[in-house]
């Protein structure tokens, strides 16, 4: 539905890189990298606040580059906000309604619903000082969508809330998003953020997109170092592949699945790998003794490190913990199969 086709932009010092992009209808879309690599001017150029200065973008299959911002149907929620100080929540949402001259009757049908629909009625006559930052959120959201877009655009929407309302308000997005079914491009930098609300995932790196799929395939099979890194993959090796086994310490080998024989790196999420007290007979053909260095709890979990030639962190569940009485110095087993170890070259 929505089209980027190799949209580069300068700006300062800054590049955009032959941007390709394809979001469908309804789809939840996450773009994902670290802080200045370009994500929000891809939102900018979508809105229609820069022009690129190559490639082109269309929305059903009609050009719209050209198009000034009032005429793309688009939806901006901006990392802050943006709301206007001076006007009460109801005139902060009826705004967007009022500059389009939207008939009364229908301008109050979409506010009915779209008020019920976030559960805002009660913060109606309030200022946006006076409001909470989850609430504000809400406004700015609100806003947006009562102007029925096409596509909602999400600028970090939730790295200005707490832990706590953080989780909430995922929920929340996960939720409208099933009610409305708007096309939605969300940006972050939290990939925990991703999974949860992603249906697809792009990740930038440097002003380009490295990778892009299905969030649980970029969570579980990074095509590249840098992508792995930055969804978590702590166990990340490098070596040399041959006959389906992968050498990344002196004496100590991975069985994996190779397509190729020579240098590669390789992944292995912490919760793929299982700890036991003796060594036992699976379908997985890895498994390693070691010693535990490390033992952090991290609530319902402890991220557990064993030395076992190289240093390899596993997610082992508190109950787990106590039933073996595991404790720093023991020695152990970690098992896990060969298709838990991603190989990128």
């Amino acid at each position: 539905m929505l089209q980027l086709k190799g949209i580069s932009k300068k700006l300062g010092d800054f590049r955009l890189k032959s941007i390709i992009l394809d979001v469908q209808e309804n789809e939840y879309f996450i773009i994902l990298g670290p802080t200045g690599t370009g994500k929000t001017v891809i939102l900018e150029l979508i809105a229609g606040m820069y022009k690129p200065d190559q490639g082109e973008i269309y929305y059903n299959k009609q050009r719209i580059d050209h198009l000034p911002p009032e005429q793309r149907k688009v939806g901006f929620v901006y990392q802050d906000y943006a709301l206007f100080p001076h006007l009460s929540v109801k005139d902060n949402i009826m705004y967007g309604l009022r500059s389009r001259k939207i008939a009364k009757r229908e301008a109050k049908t979409r506010f009915d619903e779209i008020t019920a629909n976030l559960k805002i009625g009660h913060l109606l006559g309030r200022v946006p000082a006076t409001l909470s930052g989850g609430e504000q959120q809400r406004i700015a959201i609100a806003r947006a969508l009562i102007t029925r877009p096409d596509i909602l655009l999400l600028d970090e929407p939730l790295s200005a809330l707490d832990p706590n309302t953080r989780g909430l308000f995922q929920q929340e997005l996960r939720r409208l998003h099933e009610d409305m079914g708007t096309t939605t491009v969300h940006i972050t930098h939290d990939f925990s953020e991703a999974l949860a609300l992603g249906d697809r995932i792009a990740v930038m790196q440097d002003g380009g997109i490295v990778q892009v799929g299905p969030a649980i395939d970029v969570f579980r099979q990074p095509k590249s170092l840098f992508v792995a890194g930055f969804v978590g993959a702590v166990n990340i090796f490098s070596g040399f592949c041959d006959n389906q086994k992968i050498s990344i310490a002196p004496g100590l080998e991975i069985a994996a699945v190779c397509k190729k024989k020579g240098e590669t790196s390789i992944s292995i999420r912490p919760e793929d790998i299982l700890i036991s007290r003796e060594t036992f007979i699976s379908s997985a053909r890895n498994s390693l003794e070691g010693e535990i260095t490390e033992m952090i709890c991290q609530g319902p979990l402890y991220r557990i490190t064993l030395d076992c030639g190289v240093l390899l962190q596993s997610l082992v569940s508190f109950q787990s913990v106590a039933e073996m009485d595991l404790k720093k110095g023991d020695r152990v087993w970690a098992t896990f199969k060969t298709t838990a170890v991603n190989v990128f070259y």
